[in-house]
């Protein structure tokens, strides 16, 4: 069996561009409309959408959608701000939705 070279990586399921790395994870326990999602501290090749504030299922936060910078596919949402003082850890990091994802390298 060859060794893995590299650190494990996400990628878009619709392009396979580099996303994430599994390093930066900080939750496995966010749920989004469709499913399951991961938090993580920085993302890499998307772009931010507008902010809006949404009543999430943890109460009111100013988000913004995150898309894949190659293809447009829309892959979970940035937290920008939290109102409640239980959630400020969340504030600048990204969930990306585990079914728009893919594992590479692993």
């Amino acid at each position: 069996m060859a060794d893995v070279v590299g650190p494990r990586l996400y990628s878009c399921c619709k392009c396979r561009t580099h996303v994430a790395l599994h390093d930066d994870i900080v939750s496995k326990c966010f749920q989004a409309k469709n499913g399951r999602a991961f938090l993580f501290s920085h993302a890499t090749n998307i772009l931010v959408g507008p902010k809006e504030d949404r009543d999430l299922i943890t109460g009111l936060h100013t988000v913004a959608d995150v898309f894949c910078s190659d293809c447009g596919e829309m892959l979970g949402w940035k937290y920008e701000r939290a109102y409640e003082e239980s959630q400020k850890y969340k504030e600048g990091k990204i969930v990306l939705e585990k079914y728009k994802i893919v594992k590479e390298n692993w």
